[in-house]
């Protein structure tokens, strides 16, 4: 029998993607939380510059693009107490050989990234 992910796993799944586009781009880990509802997801250092990132997990047919506003910004007024930038990256998730069904668990995914967006 075929297992979807839970809101928990796709969480975590779009948190590992984000993780690893950050590492990659030269950011240091200064705190994680991967926990649903708690905010900001990423706090971490480049440039020498703190950087708040918050992670979404999206499905079809959400667009993986789109935040809510009214939240961000309260998310970037916390961020600046802290001389941080603020970041929104949503990461679209299906499965491997549908992108409208739901990942299951073990088999292929499809996912949509478009790196961060900075809530300005």
């Amino acid at each position: 029998m075929s297992t979807k992910l839970s809101e928990q796993e796709l969480h975590n799944l779009a948190m590992n993607i984000v993780g690893k586009d950050l590492e990659e781009n030269g950011y240091e880990f200064m705190g994680i939380n991967s926990e649903l509802k708690k905010n900001p997801q990423f706090v971490a250092l480049k440039d020498k510059k703190l950087h708040f990132v918050i992670v979404r997990a999206k499905s079809h047919p959400e667009d993986a693009n789109e935040y809510d506003s009214d939240f961000m910004l309260k998310m970037k007024d916390h961020a600046l107490k802290f001389e941080a930038r603020t970041f929104y990256a949503g990461v679209g998730l299906g499965h491997g050989s549908d992108y409208g069904k739901p990942i299951v668990l073990g088999e292929d995914y499809t996912m949509i990234y478009n790196g961060l967006q900075e809530i300005v």
